[in-house]
This record gives C-alpha cells, sequence and structure tokens, in this order.
C-alpha cells in the first residue's frame, strides 16, 4: 500500500489469468487458447496492414468490422448499430459494468463463473449476489426468476465448468427479467453451443458478448465485441469514448475483420476441437475421472482417488500445464484445455502413469 493510492485501490481484488509460463517445449493445456492457428486470411491481412499505415490513427468505431459482424448475422436483423468492439472480451465486459450494470439492486451471477465477474465489481463498486448453481453445476434458471436485481450476468457455457445452458431455458431467463440487462457471455459457444444473438431483436434487454481469442485463434490480438439493442450500444459507445477513443489497433481491426469472414478456417478448427474434446473425455473417463460435460475447448475433470492440486503438479514436473482452481466447489478439479490430438494424448499417458505411482489420497 502507499500513501498515493485512491482508496479503492487496496479493496481491489484483481483478476489472476491463466499463467503464461516462460519455459520452452511446454504442452499448455491452462488458458483456453486455441491449438490452431489463425485464418491464413488474418495473418495476410495484419502483413498488410503493418505498413506506412501505422503512422494513422485506427478507425475509432472500427467501422469495418462491426459491418462483417453485422453481416454475418444479418439474417437475425442485426446491423452494425447493434454491434459494439473492444479490445478483447474483458474491455467490452468492463464497459458493460460500467454502462450497464451500476444500479440501485444487486446483480446476479453464478457462483462458480468467470472470476473477473467479482473483480469488476469491485472495480466498478457494482453490489452482486451470487445464485449457486445446481449439484451437477448447471445454471437453475428459475433460481433467477422473481429477484430483484440490477442486472444479471452469466457464461454460456459457464466457466469454469463448461456446462450449457440451452438457448430456450436462456430465453426464459431473459424474458422473465424484463426490466434488467441480461449479459450472456459465449465466449466459448461456438464449440458447442447455439448463441443468443438471434434473440436480441425480441429483447431489448440482451446484450451477447463474443471473443476472438477462442474460436478464431486470436488471443493476441485482443478482439471482443457485443451484440444488442442499439440503446444498449449507445451506452457502451459512450463510456468507450470517454475512456479510450481507439481501443482497436488498425492490425487488430483488418485482422479480425478477415478473420470473421473467413468461415472455412472457423469451421475446419472449430470442429477439430470438439472431435479432440470427445476423444479426451473418453480418455479420462476410462481412466475412472468424473468429466462434467462441456460445451467449450476445455472440460473440468476430477479423479475420486486423487487430489487435483497433487495431480496438477506431477503434470507440471512433466512439462504438462492444466489449471487448478482453490474454490471449495471445484477444489478437486482440474481444467484441461483441448489441445491437439497429440497434445491430449501426452497428457492422458502422463495421468495414466501418475494414477499408477501414486498412492491414492481419498
Amino acid at each position: 500500500m502507499s500513501k498515493f493510492w485512491s482508496p479503492i485501490v487496496s479493496r481491489l481484488t484483481p483478476y489472476v489469468p491463466g499463467e503464461q509460463p516462460k519455459l520452452s517445449n511446454l504442452i499448455k493445456l491452462n488458458a483456453n487458447e486455441n491449438p490452431y492457428g489463425p485464418s491464413p486470411l488474418a495473418l495476410a491481412a495484419i502483413a498488410a496492414e503493418a505498413s506506412d499505415n501505422l503512422r494513422l490513427y485506427p478507425n475509432p468505431d472500427a467501422e469495418p468490422l462491426k459491418l462483417a459482424i453485422a453481416e454475418q448475422n444479418a439474417t437475425h436483423g442485426i446491423t452494425a448499430a447493434h454491434v459494439f468492439v473492444g479490445n478483447g472480451s474483458d474491455e467490452v465486459l468492463a464497459h458493460a459494468f460500467h454502462a450497464l450494470l451500476q444500479h440501485a439492486e444487486p446483480i446476479l451471477l453464478p457462483d462458480i463463473t468467470y472470476s473477473f465477474y467479482p473483480t469488476y465489481c469491485g472495480l466498478y463498486q457494482v453490489a452482486h449476489r451470487t445464485i449457486p448453481l445446481a449439484d451437477d453445476f448447471s445454471i437453475r434458471v428459475d433460481d433467477y426468476l422473481g429477484v430483484a436485481n440490477g442486472g444479471i450476468i452469466f457464461p454460456n457455457p459457464n466457466a469454469p465448468t463448461g456446462c450449457l445452458l440451452p438457448l430456450a431455458e436462456v430465453e426464459r431467463l431473459i424474458a422473465s427479467n424484463p426490466d434488467s440487462v441480461v449479459i450472456v457471455d459465449e465466449a466459448y459457444v461456438d464449440f458447442g453451443g447455439d448463441s443468443a444473438i438471434p434473440l436480441v431483436a425480441r429483447y431489448p434487454n440482451l446484450l451477447v458478448v463474443h471473443t476472438l481469442s477462442k474460436s478464431r485463434s486470436l488471443a493476441g490480438l485482443r478482439v471482443g465485441y457485443a451484440v444488442g439493442h442499439p440503446d444498449l450500444i449507445t451506452a457502451l459507445e459512450r463510456v468507450k469514448n470517454s475512456f479510450n477513443s481507439y481501443p482497436m489497433d488498425r492490425l487488430a481491426i483488418v485482422g479480425a475483420t478477415a478473420s470473421i469472414k473467413d468461415l472455412q478456417h472457423f469451421e475446419k478448427t472449430r470442429r477439430a476441437v470438439i472431435s479432440s474434446r470427445r476423444q479426451l473425455v473418453a480418455g479420462l473417463t476410462l481412466q475412472g475421472f468424473e468429466v462434467l460435460p462441456s460445451a467449450a475447448n476445455f472440460v473440468l475433470a476430477r479423479h475420486p482417488n486423487y487430489d487435483a492440486a497433487k495431480l496438477a503438479a506431477r503434470l507440471r514436473g512433466d512439462g504438462i500445464i492444466v489449471r487448478h482452481f482453490s474454490s471449495a466447489r471445484i477444489a478437486q478439479f482440474l481444467r484441461i484445455t483441448i489441445g491437439t490430438d497429440q497434445a491430449c494424448q501426452t497428457l492422458l499417458d502422463a495421468l495414466q502413469r501418475h494414477l499408477q505411482e501414486m498412492p491414492a489420497d481419498f
């Protein structure tokens, strides 16, 4: 602490991102990064833009990207006026907390969810109430009905569980809270769920947030977007332009625009991840792990006989990095990012060896 700090700083609990080890030759399955590279069209667009143009400011509204996103969703009545873009979905979410969730009543969010949400609540002094997941780690929509709130936010699929709330249940939650903004964070939806974007035309209280970090393999470019009623988008734009008028650089705009348009590469890599997930789940199950049903590019798994922290440490000794959380309800789970088939098999082989060598913990 320092006497020069603003009072709020000492009260913040910062978000802790997935580790980015500086060691080489690691099998990195801890940060939900896509094992396959970005669209070649995106890389070509970035290379072409890396020119004398960088002396010029980017388009402050990232219009080409907004138009590309709107075009992909035109059949659902989406126009550029329904789209907001930012420096990663985390920035988009931050602006949403600031612009749409600062009200007298607390916002509602699951007790096990993306851990940046409570961080934003602390930063923007947004009161919040956590709603426990069911015993099977699913979201129970009934728990969000008839409860006074200043907004609702949840990922779908949820993180770090990977569990998917069916679109009909998402709609029931939105329709039952017409006076509150409902933010559906769809960072992982492309790996097994149906997006809520088609509902935007019917529900002015719905904001759907996406990222290009996962299914578009652009985590290093930092691009996210939101789709919602133009009134919600206007609020986000007002906050953005009071904070940073140029959140997206020229390389990010052209790269993201090309990636959105390259549906062939998107489908190819998305399906590859889904296939690898299926094989990894089967392998883990054979070894006695309980694996939660996942619609994301990761799985959450626990073994009834072995401590998760010890398994994570053993894997790290093999140069395999997975994510372990200390939160009470999931402390015995490992979150494992879906890698290539080879990476997943290396993980399975290492786990099998350790399960044979280690004495049971429980």
